[in-house]
């Protein structure tokens, strides 16, 4: 199978910067017109300068179709509001009719037992607190990094792994996800 990270335009800190700016302004847009929704902020995160191609659109999608099956098991109204697939990544933004803490604790679920929802960030908003939701708030464990199980921020912040590591260890999770196998039988997803 080639390659996710062989195609694709390489992004610097401006435009990284730029989109994420753009990101909390719409969900800044979003609060302010969902006031008694929860508002859900999804991306993958992707380490290197290639953010979006598309292998990872369709690594995106899939998991992203999980991800609203499962809250529509749960929930009343999950609606998508925007879906963007620019250069920086693919992001989605829901809104969800439900007590925004619930809300988190199933983006949770989805991030830490998904077959590829480690590979997911999944901010959860709400009661117009332009602030995320944290694990923390429910006692919940840091997320781990992927490739030696330490919390995963103290890893990024200090860069223990390289770009190329982290990138084989989403290549293999994208070999596993669209292997024949898991193509014909994609019902046990979890």
């Amino acid at each position: 199978m080639n390659s996710v990270f062989t195609t694709g335009e390489k992004q610097d800190i401006a435009a990284i910067l730029n989109s994420k700016d753009e990101r909390a302004a719409f969900q800044r847009k979003l609060l302010s017109d969902y006031p008694d929704q929860a508002i859900l902020a999804i991306k993958l995160n992707v380490p290197g300068p290639i953010k979006n191609n598309s292998a990872l659109l369709r690594l995106f999608d899939r998991g992203f179709t999980r991800l609203v099956t499962e809250l529509q098991r749960h929930f009343t109204t999950v609606e998508l509001v925007a879906k963007w697939q620019k250069s920086t990544g693919n992001e989605a933004f829901l809104i969800v009719n439900g007590d925004p803490t619930m809300v988190k604790k199933w983006a949770v679920d989805f991030e830490d037992h998904d077959r590829i929802g480690r590979l997911f960030d999944v901010d959860v908003f709400g009661n117009g607190n332009p602030i995320a939701i944290s694990r923390s708030d429910f006692n919940f464990p840091a997320r781990r990094c992927f490739i030696c199980g330490r919390p995963a921020k103290v890893c990024a912040r200090s860069r223990r792994h390289s770009i190329t590591t982290l990138q084989t260890f989403i290549q293999q999770q994208f070999d596993k996800e669209f292997s024949t196998n898991n193509e014909v039988n994609d019902a046990n997803a979890k």
